[in-house]
């Protein structure tokens, strides 16, 4: 990855960008504003990170337009938040560093976990090697009255955490190695909701026994999704959790309130809506149709296209792979309809609902599998990202600009 192109500036690229010199480009350098890497070789030379120079600038920008630049923060831009979590670059997902399409080969949502708890100064070998295998923190009695609570099972996973927690001595022991160990019994806990049992299975393996008994195959098709799923930076789930960790809140009520969050429609809705139009997609005329439908009514389609993806999302394509392999043709038949009528009509690849939405018809997953298999993988993203706040220590805490009628005895501030 470090080699990435457009990734690194030269010092003399980085200068130009930002209209310094390079003396000023050092000065950067040497208060942290700007990160360097060496060549290396015999060369002196540096090269610097095309993220910081675009940030420097951004907050440059912000200066001299500060009522603009906080109008524009909170959609597709700002507020900046570090992370060493998830890179996304030249159409490619990456954790810590990781080319996730490698990962998604082989590692299964406990080694992904592994990996995005660790923070790169950090060895894996620092984790306790047995920490995946703690029992459920809920008792059997309790996790059969949240099945019986709610018929689906978002919801169970919702009123399972508080129940938990609430047993959970350890609930509230936010030190990196504790958080640890609260979030794969969390995971614990997710797997014995959603799979119906207790079995100290990988979580991939005991979905499968749960979705599909007979067919130990269809593990490796959940474990892949599950990776895929793990993290996406900063979405708006991934900030609610780190909002409310970054308040304190223990690493249950992180995740409480990143579900919360992914159930709104704009979030963790689109793939049960590809399914819906697969199932008006028997041919390319009627995916077509199906589609345009969508536009007339206003609605933007579902499955298709990312800000972050020009090209294509890869976590779509692959997951478009193994339902096209799948041998259930039938079923995969109106998703090739729909991804041929994507490109023509709105000129946009699938994306990760389109992918999900696939494996659950081509693999005969459950209806919800999509939702399950999102927010159980993305489980490990919000407790990543919730050890981050931890660590960090400070309160997010954004402003307002007040829009609102002014009391008569208050004279509002000149516009800047």
């Amino acid at each position: 990855m470090a080699g990435a192109p457009g990734y690194f500036l030269t010092a003399a690229q980085a200068a130009a960008a930002l209209g310094v010199t390079r003396a000023t480009l050092y000065a950067y350098a040497s208060r942290r504003q700007l990160r360097s890497q060496a060549v290396g070789g015999t060369s002196r030379e540096r090269r610097y990170y095309r993220e910081d120079i675009d940030r420097l600038k951004e907050r440059r920008s912000a200066r001299r337009d500060p009522a603009g630049a906080a109008a524009r923060g909170l959609h597709w831009g700002g507020p900046v938040l570090e992370s060493g979590i998830t890179l996304i670059h030249d159409g490619r997902l990456f954790y810590r560093g990781r080319d996730v399409e490698e990962l998604a080969k082989t590692m299964t949502a406990e080694e992904v976990a592994t990996l995005l708890w660790t923070p790169a100064d950090q060895k894996s070998d620092d984790v306790p090697p047995r920490m995946f295998e703690q029992p459920c923190p809920l008792p059997p009695t309790q996790l059969t009255a949240v099945r019986r609570a709610a018929r689906d099972r978002i919801t169970r996973l919702q009123a399972a955490l508080p129940l938990a927690a609430s047993i959970d001595l350890a609930a509230s022991d936010l030190r990196a190695p504790a958080v640890r160990l609260t979030g794969a019994r969390i995971l614990r806990l997710m797997t014995a909701v959603l799979a119906n049992h207790d079995a100290r299975q990988p979580l991939h393996r005991a979905l499968q026994t749960a979705w599909a008994p007979r067919r130990p195959a269809v593990a490796e098709v959940i474990r892949t999704a599950l990776v895929l799923c793990s993290d996406h930076e900063l979405n708006v789930s991934a900030f609610t959790a780190r909002c409310a960790a970054s308040a304190g809140a223990s690493p249950y009520d992180v995740v409480s309130a990143a579900l919360a969050t992914f159930k709104g429609f704009k979030h963790g809705g689109a793939a049960a809506r590809v399914l819906e139009m697969a199932l008006h997609a028997a041919t390319l005329k009627r995916a077509r149709a199906t589609i345009a439908e969508q536009l007339r009514a206003g609605h933007t389609v579902p499955g298709f296209g990312h800000p972050l993806y020009p090209n294509g999302d890869p976590r779509g394509r692959i997951l478009l792979q193994m339902a096209e392999s799948s041998g259930n043709a039938r079923s995969w038949e109106p998703f090739r309809h729909l991804v041929r009528a994507g490109a023509e009509v709105l000129q946009d690849a699938p994306n990760l609902d389109c992918g999900l939405a696939a494996i659950t018809r081509t693999f005969a997953l459950p209806d919800d599998a999509p939702a399950v298999l999102f927010a159980t993988g993305r489980t490990i993203g919000w407790i990543a990202h919730a050890l981050e706040e931890y660590a960090s220590g400070e309160l997010i805490r954004p402003r307002a600009r007040y829009t609102g009628p002014f009391p008569t005895n208050v004279t509002p501030a000149p516009t800047v």
